[in-house]
Formats: C-alpha cells, structure tokens, sequence
C-alpha cells in the first residue's frame, strides 16, 4: 500500500481545488461579464457629458485652450464629444448597436489620447480594453442587439 505524505495530499487537494475554482469561473456566461462592461463604460462616457453639459462655456473654452483638436474647430468638436457621449451610453445600455458603438468610442479614446491627454495611457487602455471586449465579443444575450438578432435571424439550428 502506498503511503502518501501530508504535502502530496496538500497538493492533490488543492490542485483539485483550484481546478474547480477554475472550472466554475470558465462556466460564468459571457452575457454576465458583458453587462459590467457595457455599464462601465456608458458610465464614464455619460459623466464626461454631464460635465460639459453643467456648464457649456467652461466646456467650449476647454475645447479651445486645452483640447485643440488639429481637424476639427472648437465649437464644432464639443457639439460632437458631447453628442457621442449622450447617444453611446443610453446604446450601450440597452445593449443596441453595440459593435458600433464600442468602435466609435475606440474611435474617441484614441483622439484622446493621441491628441488631448497622451499621457493619460493608463486610462485609455483600460477603456480600450473594454471596449475591444464589446467589440469583438457583443452586448452578450441580455440586450437589444441579441433580441433582434434572433428575431431577424429565424430559429437557431444546432449541429451545422
């Protein structure tokens, strides 16, 4: 009979134990970890309208001294920061276009941080991540984009 020694059964336990972990983490839906995302990100975008929206001239004088945007003049960049950023979160939301939209706000997180605060990196990569998330995966199944795509879609057949 084999005699296993306290470590080598500290060991099979707990590597049986963190397989579970493992294992039970794999199984969390998508759709789960979408919902998180999509919210934080229509969040920080919906905050950052707010606050251009609490005061317009701070806002217009911003996009004039500190922003300066090299393509597009001051007045006409805040009217369209702020139109993306009232529009994009109530999307993301409701999980509706959001391929789309994540590509647009991947769009604007670059402008940022190529042409306002390129030093703001560890900011913008945190948006970008997820959104490259949205993006590549979509608003999972509780969403309007799910909704209408099995609407359109007809019925899902299994096997192909």
């Amino acid at each position: 009979m084999k005699h296993l020694s306290q470590s080598a059964l500290w060991d099979s336990s707990s590597t049986s134990w963190s397989r579970s972990i493992v294992g039970w983490l794999e199984r969390v839906p998508y759709s789960l970890l979408a919902l998180p995302l999509r919210f934080a990100v229509a969040t920080i975008f919906w905050n950052s309208a707010m606050t251009k929206l609490a005061n317009w001239s701070t806002a217009l004088e911003l996009f004039r001294e500190e922003y300066r945007l090299p393509f597009l003049p001051p007045e006409i960049a805040a009217y369209l920061a702020v139109s993306i950023e009232l529009t994009t979160p109530v999307l993301l939301i409701l999980g509706l276009a959001t391929r789309p939209v994540a590509l647009v706000l991947l769009g604007m997180t670059t402008v940022i941080e190529v042409f306002v605060y390129p030093l703001a990196w560890p900011t913008h990569i945190q948006w970008a991540a997820m959104l490259l998330i949205l993006l590549c995966r979509g608003a999972g199944k509780w969403s309007v984009d799910y909704w209408l795509y099995r609407r359109l879609s007809g019925p899902v057949v299994l096997g192909r």
